[in-house]
């Protein structure tokens, strides 16, 4: 079974290669929507697998462990795999009718799939060097993907995002060497066995303070977080919404993972600075959106408040909150990636992305406004939904280690989302449309199906929400013992 952790990262890699081969638009289409289904399958796989048989590890090559290259999945890795596949899943669906032909024709179907490529691969790797590399795949074709198209808003956002990634990724470099230097290895598990004991040395900590900086700036944390709100609402939906699902969520993983394993027995030097970052990124986020007038804008600053709940989650450093930092990612690149989608429609059906040019919605297109309403709610925390769990539990985990301060700040934040929610939903969907339509639109039914998906896995997560906090649990676990892990990935030494 260990062989299919190859498939991650070989299906759409191949998936990218059979599309370069076969450049027909239609068959374009087929093709890749068959690639991300067979992707999202393998994920569901491997999921199944780990909770099963426990950490699953692939050594590539006869070289002997730390010096193999290293694919490892345990619980954490599994539910980042199946969720990157099941919005890649839906993303290929909704770019049947919303991706232009001019951007077909420069690839994006390619690069599509590099990107899911980076993510997986990004999940998968136990060496530190690898996560570099892996983002490097991400950025490239991210950067590409944001600037197909070559429209001037598009150009400067893409330069913004490069910009700060690509320092990002040199401070990330420079970490690394000095890890290197300090300990001649960087595989995280034997990482995590060397260090041991040595984690007051200055240079452990310096490499410990720039691996925060640089993951981050690729999280969009507080206060490296300006590039976002400039780039994500530039390119087309589909781009934005996996770039808004995905990509600042592996960041949020590679500071988990790094924090808990690599650094885990020096928290305590770390733990005050996640804190105020927390705090900060929720705060700053939550009035950057309040602030907006933008439909895609205001979504884009939701992804930089709901991080710091994430971030909150790892600054608690227990179990519970580990399981709710886990169960937020999940739950939220569900809802990120179905609020972008949603606002797709919205420009499909009026034109426009500004609110004061839209309207009347709820009266022409019932369902899209209960569409829109699921994942808006749930980000907001509103019962029975997903957002509630993710939110209550790490809450609860703040109020368990007397954290009042960011529990106040965390229900603030709630209701501001919900405020700006509210906002979406007067301008866009209840009052009067400023130039009332001479007919209605025709939504693609290819535009429906993963919004609609989407919004039932919003509910199905709330409904039956004790199967993710089960899953949560058994992520957290591994994480705060990393020593099955440990185990897992150096079991010949």
């Amino acid at each position: 079974m260990n062989n299919l952790l190859i498939l991650p990262l070989f299906i759409p890699l191949a998936t990218a290669i059979i599309l370069l081969i076969f450049r027909q638009r239609r068959l374009q289409k087929v093709i890749n929507l068959i690639g991300s289904l067979f992707l999202f399958l393998i994920s569901l796989i491997v999921l199944k697998e780990v909770y099963f048989e426990g950490i699953q590890v692939l050594r590539l090559g006869t070289w002997p462990p730390p010096f193999a290259i290293t694919f490892a999945v345990d619980m954490i890795s599994a539910l980042m795999l199946s969720v990157s596949g099941f919005v890649a899943f839906n993303i290929s669906i909704y770019s049947i009718a919303s991706m232009d032909e001019e951007r077909l024709k420069f690839g994006f179907y390619p690069l599509l799939n590099m990107l899911l490529m980076g993510v997986n691969g990004a999940f998968l790797t136990a060496d530190l060097f690898n996560l570099y590399v892996w983002f490097e795949v991400m950025l490239m074709s991210s950067f590409v993907l944001m600037a197909l198209g070559g429209q001037r808003q598009q150009i400067e956002g893409a330069v913004k995002y490069l910009t700060l990634n690509f320092i990002a990724s040199i401070i990330f470099l420079s970490a690394t060497g000095i890890i290197y230097g300090k300990t001649g290895t960087l595989n995280m598990a034997d990482l995590a066995y060397r260090l041991g004991n040595d984690f007051q040395t200055e240079l452990i900590r310096t490499s410990a303070v720039l691996l925060l900086i640089a993951f981050g700036i690729k999280a969009a944390v507080f206060p490296l977080y300006f590039w976002l709100p400039a780039s994500y609402h530039t390119p087309p939906v589909a781009v934005s919404a996996i770039f808004g699902g995905l990509l600042t969520k592996v960041g949020v993983y590679a500071l988990i993972r790094t924090f808990t394993l690599i650094f885990r027995m020096d928290i305590g030097f770390i733990q005050p600075i996640l804190y105020v970052i927390a705090g900060l990124t929720m705060v700053s986020g939550v009035l950057g959106a309040a602030s907006q007038f933008n439909f895609r804008r205001i979504l884009s600053f939701h992804i930089i408040s709901q991080i710091g709940y994430m971030i909150l989650g790892l600054a608690i450093y227990t179990p519970l909150a580990i399981a709710g930092a886990v169960f937020y990612i999940f739950h939220h690149i569900i809802v990120k990636t179905n609020l972008f989608l949603v606002s797709g429609i919205v420009r499909h059906i009026q034109g426009s992305e500004q609110l004061k040019d839209l309207g009347g919605l709820y009266r022409q297109y019932p369902l899209l406004a209960l569409l829109f309403l699921i994942p808006a709610f749930s980000l907001g925390g509103i019962p029975p939904l997903s957002g509630f769990f993710a939110k209550f539990i790490v809450i609860k985990s703040a109020m368990f280690s007397e954290d009042y301060l960011m529990v106040l700040i965390a229900l603030i934040v709630g209701v501001l989302t919900l405020y700006s929610m509210t906002k979406i939903w007067s301008e866009v969907f209840w009052k009067k449309e400023k130039s009332p339509l001479l007919s209605r639109p025709l939504i693609p039914f290819s535009m429906w199906i993963p919004v609609i998906l989407m919004a039932l896995a919003t509910i199905g997560i709330g409904l039956f929400a004790g199967t993710l906090v089960q899953l949560s649990e058994i992520a957290a676990e591994q994480l705060m013992n990393p020593s099955h892990y440990i185990e897992a990935v150096l079991w010949e030494k």
